[in-house]
């Protein structure tokens, strides 16, 4: 647009030149008779001449001028603003270069429900599940857990092979018994690495060893605490089935034994049945069944659906993540660890579990996720020895670590 703001006036100076030297040349022929002779210095008389409209370049020339004078202005504008990448002022508002529309709300991220049984009533066996679900643990892994509490111990490990629940808490010994049986139940994780279970009986009873449970009346919580725990103490001792009368009890041990309908139980939790029985007026005996010849094993494991395991395991490892970090916040702080589950599990805060708070902790297993390959060998072998399952399997069956586990 400059350029050609400035041709115009010399396009009008040289139409200009040109009539001059038209004027100046001589005439090509002379002139008709009769003809007046044009003066000196301009064309002949009759010549066409193109006369230029004055006014109309003029007004060309003033819209031209009008043009640059705008153009020089945007331009010197142009080059005083400010810089940058957003400037925003009264006297020079910022224009956005592309229309936008309020932001799509963000979708939460994916969250994985799991819905876990119990062994029992919260206990503090239970603190690493209980931590994590109150420290929120699960939820920064995107899971959902839920923690239920079933109304007859031996009902978790049938829920679980009945697809109904995600997982279950059990004991070791429980696990190698319905495995046997045909269960796909496989180990994922421990919560306590030792025993917890024992046989308990009072103290002024006349049992003090296995050897006397002949004649005896043994009440017992599970099925394996009667078909793993008793019967390998009956078989130590040489006392056949039929000289020991069992009876299931589920959670009303301490009623049994305080009413003496039993001489003793098995599968008590040893942390918590005698000091209960001691608040009440009976004094116990607790029979340790570690030393009892049955070899140490998990006192407390985490059982899922082996059938279901392949589109779980990626959740499954983020909730045994969870369980580690608890167990050692736990152990860190135990303290404002009961605390918390007080809190949370009120019916927990009892003197008894008060009490055993202390010794659990103790116990509780701080790689959760870590797979003693050698004690389920061991007590998969002595089961057989003892004939208490009808066949060996292999570790691989019984258990594994979670962080193992092909993608």
């Amino acid at each position: 647009m400059t350029r050609s703001v400035f041709r115009r006036p010399r396009r009008w100076r040289l139409l200009l030149s040109a009539v001059a030297l038209l004027s100046a040349l001589p005439a090509a022929a002379d002139p008709p008779a009769g003809a007046v002779e044009a003066p000196p210095g301009y064309p002949p008389l009759g010549t066409e001449v193109m006369v230029p409209d004055l006014e109309s370049l003029a007004d060309q020339a003033a819209r031209a001028a009008a043009e640059a004078a705008a153009w020089a202005e945007t331009r010197r504008r142009y080059r005083e603003a400010p810089t940058g990448p957003s400037v925003d002022t009264p006297s020079r508002p910022s224009v956005p270069a592309i229309a936008l529309r309020p932001a799509e709300p963000i979708e939460p991220p994916p969250v994985t429900p799991l819905r876990i049984m119990l062994d029992g009533y919260p206990s503090p066996r239970h603190a690493a599940l209980l931590v994590a679900r109150e420290r929120r643990l699960f939820a920064s892994r995107g899971l959902a857990v839920t923690l239920a509490t079933p109304a007859d111990p031996d009902v978790p490990s049938k829920l679980l092979a009945a697809s109904r629940i995600d997982l279950a808490v059990g004991r070791q010994p429980l696990l190698h018994l319905q495995v046997d049986r045909g269960l796909p139940l496989v180990r994922v994780a421990t919560l306590v690495a030792m025993p917890l279970s024992a046989l308990v009986v009072p103290e002024d009873g006349r049992i003090e060893t296995p050897a006397q449970l002949a004649g005896s009346r043994i009440g017992h919580a599970d099925v394996d605490s009667r078909d793993v725990l008793l019967a390998a103490l009956k078989r130590g001792a040489a006392i056949r089935d039929d000289e020991v009368e069992t009876e299931a009890l589920h959670f009303r041990l301490g009623d049994a034994l305080r009413e003496g309908r039993v001489d003793g139980v098995i599968g008590a939790m040893r942390h918590q049945l005698p000091r209960q029985l001691a608040d009440e007026g009976l004094a116990t005996r607790v029979l340790r069944i570690e030393e009892l010849g049955i070899p140490l094993h998990d006192g407390l494991v985490l059982l899922a659906n082996r059938d279901h395991l392949a589109p779980q395991r990626d959740a499954i490892r983020r909730l045994v993540a969870a369980l580690e970090e608890a167990t050692a916040w736990i152990a860190n702080h135990p303290e404002e660890a009961w605390s918390l589950m007080a809190n949370a599990e009120p019916a927990l805060d009892t003197p008894v579990n008060r009490e055993a708070w202390e010794m659990v902790r103790s116990r509780l297993s701080l790689s959760p996720a870590a797979l003693d390959q050698g004690r389920y060998r061991r007590f998969e072998e002595y089961l057989f020895e003892a004939g208490l399952i009808r066949e060996r399997h292999p570790v691989s069956r019984l258990a594994i670590d979670p962080g193992a586990v092909p993608r």
